[in-house]
């Protein structure tokens, strides 16, 4: 009877403690705290981000506290914001049950960085941090090597808690990209004349603003391939008009094609030296997996599909058919 008693005593001294574990407040050093979790991130990997930000002293407890509970594998990604005290309970149901807000903020495929500030500055459910900062300094803020942001915030719809800081929105949406950059790249086909993941990005952000139908973008991607291979000019009127930048008034004139830029691909050959846009990961995979074809040109027939010719002749007579 008395081990009975003192084995009851022990579960009860047992239970207290992981009460007192689950339920007492943990306060970060700064309030609010942001934090975002990546898609695919681990409970560890997650444990250990809340030891840097001072959040967690004992990551591994955290760990088996969440194992215990059978929500190990249940990790959210999204935008977070911490701005007031929480238990680990809290911290857990947060980043399992995807309680980052209900805000949603969207990046539309071929968008520029322009576009992207432009429009998480008048997103009036974010804290907008960057506002004073050039697109430099915001790299420099998020961590990222590029001092070009152009191109690395991968287009998506984003679910990001009220108040959180666009800084943190921004860092979310790089690592996304580098993230899915780095997966197509390792599944590329073979003999592309592409050096670099950062190549096959400037190719696929050409290809996003060139498509016009979906059916087309693999062929698009295969043109510019061959042109590529050719050392052929790429002739893209989207990167001219970005060269232009807001100099562009919308008409796209014959001495524009004629001015040089480093985004002049009628006076350059090569790709351009950045992205012209935001591609999305059909334009991704296109340019890492092009159509294998024939073909050097294409002309807009006016539907939003094009006609692809393998030689000027042909397409001269498309041009004709098409555009006059």
């Amino acid at each position: 009877m008395g081990k009975l008693k003192a084995l009851l005593l022990i579960l009860m001294l047992l239970s207290g403690s992981a009460a007192y574990y689950a339920y007492s407040p943990l306060t970060p050093a700064t309030l609010p705290l942001d934090f975002s979790l990546n898609q695919g991130s681990s409970l560890t990997t997650v444990a250990r981000q809340f030891e840097q930000a001072g959040l967690l002293d004992n990551p591994r407890l955290f760990v088996v506290f969440a194992r215990l509970l059978g929500r190990a594998g249940k990790i959210k990604a999204g935008v977070y914001q911490l701005d007031h005290a929480v238990s680990r309970m809290e911290l857990l149901d947060m980043i399992t049950q995807g309680n980052a807000g209900k805000s949603q903020v969207t990046i539309i495929e071929g968008w520029s960085f322009r576009q992207l500030r432009s429009a998480l500055n008048a997103s009036p459910n974010i804290r907008h941090d960057t506002l004073s900062m050039s697109d430099g300094e915001i790299m420099q803020r998020i961590g990222a090597p590029e001092s070009n942001p152009e191109g690395l915030f991968s287009p998506d719809t984003y679910y990001v808690a009220a108040g959180s800081s666009d800084v943190e929105f921004l860092k979310f949406a790089y690592r996304t990209m580098q993230q899915r950059l780095q997966q197509a790249w390792l599944a590329r086909s073979p003999d592309l004349p592409l050096l670099s993941p950062y190549q096959a990005l400037i190719l696929a952000s050409i290809v996003e603003k060139e498509t016009g139908t979906a059916a087309d973008r693999a062929m698009i991607a295969g043109v510019f391939v061959n042109r590529l291979r050719r050392h052929m000019m790429l002739q893209t009127d989207p990167t001219v008009i970005y060269g232009l930048g807001e100099k562009f008034d919308g008409d796209l004139r014959r001495q524009d094609l004629t001015r040089d830029t480093p985004y002049n691909t009628y006076t350059r050959t090569g790709l351009p030296p950045t992205p012209i846009a935001m591609p999305g990961r059909e334009s991704l995979y296109a340019a890492l997996h092009p159509a294998s074809t024939d073909a050097l040109y294409f002309v807009a027939r006016g539907d939003g599909s094009s006609k692809f010719s393998s030689n000027l002749t042909e397409h001269n007579r498309a041009v004709n058919q098409f555009q006059k």
